[in-house]
């Protein structure tokens, strides 16, 4: 059985009773109850009652198929009442077998927290419990670098920067903390995600939007990755959450974006698939924030077939 912890009794390095996986492993939760029904941020503003559940469920189910084919993708049952449990990524940050949970500012969606909480029980996850007067938002927020050695950190809009010291004690690393200036950005996964090296090479790649940084913020950027490292994008790109990707070794899945940045990124090594995913931008969410890692595996496997460049 899984054991609940707190950040006073915490010691997560080696837990022979958490979850061992052979395949990278995500979890997912269908749009069952999806819908923009009010506003927690831009993306939302101008599209309440505005989404459709039939596409985003057949959007949702596109990004599943691929997914599943060359990972284990496993299923939180959706809840009424809670029309953003689809964006599953924001409420956890999940490494070793160790899940951070979030505490959610908006009051919308403080309840998805106990399913999650009960699923990773369920599961045998160890969990790292937030204060509740510490907002954190999961992967929304806070990233793991490629290797899983360090932690980005997100503040300025929904996570508190006092988190991330709280956050990073969980698996005892070390955290660098970036200031989001432009309130369209209001996740860290809407614009800036670290990318793994699709040669094995030990740096990986950064996708970000460098405008949503301040200047400090773009600094602590630039001296982790050297400019041939660095895949800055467009606002173009960045307002169709090009930044907003889930990456599987040297795939890349994200959701339409332009032709220059799709060639930026073959040149780099990796491949792209490009989703449909209009639906939930609607609700402020891309690929990555459909899908929460549970495993640390990297993943291996032939080069996939490439959807059409926009």
């Amino acid at each position: 059985m899984a054991t609940s912890i707190t950040a006073s009794s915490a010691a997560p390095n080696v837990f022979a009773s958490t979850p061992q996986f052979t395949r990278p492993t995500f979890l997912m939760c269908p749009p069952e109850w999806y819908n923009v029904d009010y506003v927690l941020n831009p993306w939302m503003a101008g599209n309440v009652h505005r989404s459709s559940r039939d596409l985003a469920f057949a959007q949702w189910k596109g990004m599943h198929n691929v997914l599943r084919s060359v990972a284990d993708v496993r299923l939180l049952h959706p809840e009424p009442g809670c029309p953003d449990m689809v964006f599953v990524a924001h409420s956890a940050l999940i490494h070793n077998g160790v899940a951070a949970l979030s505490s959610f500012n908006p009051q919308q969606r403080r309840a998805e927290t106990a399913y999650l909480r009960r699923w990773l029980i369920s599961q045998g996850f160890i969990l790292w419990e937030t204060p509740r007067e510490t907002p954190f938002e999961g992967e929304g927020d806070v990233a793991f670098n490629d290797d899983g050695t360090s932690l980005w950190a997100a503040h300025g809009v929904r996570t508190c920067r006092a988190a991330h010291r709280h956050i990073a004690d969980a698996w005892h690393v070390p955290v660098t903390s970036l200031h989001l200036s432009d309130p369209r950005f209001y996740h860290l996964d809407t614009c800036f995600t670290p990318l793994a090296s699709p040669t094995g090479e030990a740096t990986g790649y950064i996708l970000y939007y460098p405008q949503a940084f301040d200047a400090a913020s773009n600094a602590a950027i630039e001296r982790a990755y050297p400019a041939n490292r660095r895949i800055a994008v467009s606002e173009l790109d960045a307002t169709h959450m090009a930044c907003c990707a889930l990456n599987l070794g040297r795939t890349v899945f994200t959701g339409e974006i332009t032709r220059e940045l799709a060639t930026r990124l073959f040149d780099a090594g990796f491949d792209v698939v490009q989703l449909e995913l209009s639906e939930f931008i609607k609700g402020g969410g891309g690929a990555k924030s459909l899908a929460l890692r549970l495993s640390d595996l990297p993943i291996t496997h032939s080069r996939l077939g490439l959807l059409p460049i926009s």
